[in-house]
């Protein structure tokens, strides 16, 4: 394994807290990088990022808006794109390796088996459109990149699906939650930790990292409220019943063979997600 610090940036955000959590965990030496103190949209920030001793650059910030997007793709493209690029230059003048988070959105949903990483970009929102123009911009620079591409991320902490569902079917005696959609659900923590499995094996190029298995948002939301609130009914509906600004991917699963492959099998969507919903209820007492 090579010596080095590792540089987190975006280290309050979902991503970002399991990241830093995991380093300290480890006892690796961590920079971690706030908004608005470290900002990718200023250039300069960019520039002056001191990265002597450096080992990997985790870039976990961008913007996570997808439905706001639609109404700003220049605002969601200058962060998750145009800044992503000045980033990955930077990288490649100091030679450090950036790790860099990719999504789902960029495929079409159109495929009827997992996407494998070199599928064709297809993007049908702002947001996978700004998210595809990084990962052309990383791959451009010449930088040496881990460009890890994952879906439905959630934790303990931070806004996101689990706990917000959780919270839903606690306070209400029934949920309508959409089940023509379908993918793969990932722990935040679980793609860190995979994430730096990883970097440690010197893995550079395109990856996939969720939890293993597959899901609709109601199986996904039938499984929670089942956890954490039984008496809650959850019922599907068509994406048609439930429309939002953004187009959402109708089949978005990533084929994850190639990191099996390389860092072996991914643990269960079910089982990740009743550690964390674990933690949510023992918070909660």
């Amino acid at each position: 394994m090579s010596e080095g610090s590792v540089v987190v940036i975006g280290a309050d955000g979902m991503l970002g807290t399991a990241w830093t959590q995991l380093l300290q965990r480890r006892a690796v030496p961590t920079r971690a990088l706030y908004h608005p103190g470290f900002d990718l949209l200023r250039e300069r920030d960019v520039a002056e990022l001191e990265l002597g001793g450096v080992r990997a650059v985790i870039n976990c910030g961008g913007w996570t808006d997808v439905d706001g997007a639609e109404t700003d793709e220049a605002g969601a493209t200058a962060l998750n794109g145009v800044a992503v690029g000045r980033l990955a230059d930077r990288c490649q003048e100091t030679g450090c390796l950036l790790v860099h988070y990719g999504t789902d959105y960029v495929f079409s949903g159109e495929a009827d088996a997992p996407y494998p990483v070199h599928a064709p970009q297809a993007p049908l929102s702002a947001y996978g459109r700004s998210k595809a123009d990084g990962e052309r911009r990383v791959w451009a620079s010449g930088a040496r990149s881990l460009l890890v591409r994952t879906s439905w991320l959630y934790a303990p902490w931070a806004k996101n699906f689990v706990r917000t569902i959780a919270a839903a079917a606690k306070s209400k005696p029934e949920l309508r939650v959409v089940d023509d959609q379908r993918g793969r659900p990932t722990s935040a923590e679980h793609l860190a930790a995979t994430t730096w499995a990883l970097v440690e094996r010197n893995i550079a190029g395109i990856v996939h990292v969720t939890d293993g298995g597959e899901c609709s948002w109601f199986e996904f939301a039938t499984a929670i409220a089942a956890a954490v609130a039984p008496e809650c009914k959850v019922l599907p509906c068509t994406t048609a019943e439930f429309p939002r600004p953004a187009k959402r991917p109708r089949y978005s699963v990533l084929d994850v063979a190639k990191t099996e492959a390389l860092v072996g099998p991914m643990p269960r969507w079910q089982d990740n997600l009743a550690d964390v919903l674990g933690r949510l209820e023992r918070l909660s007492l």
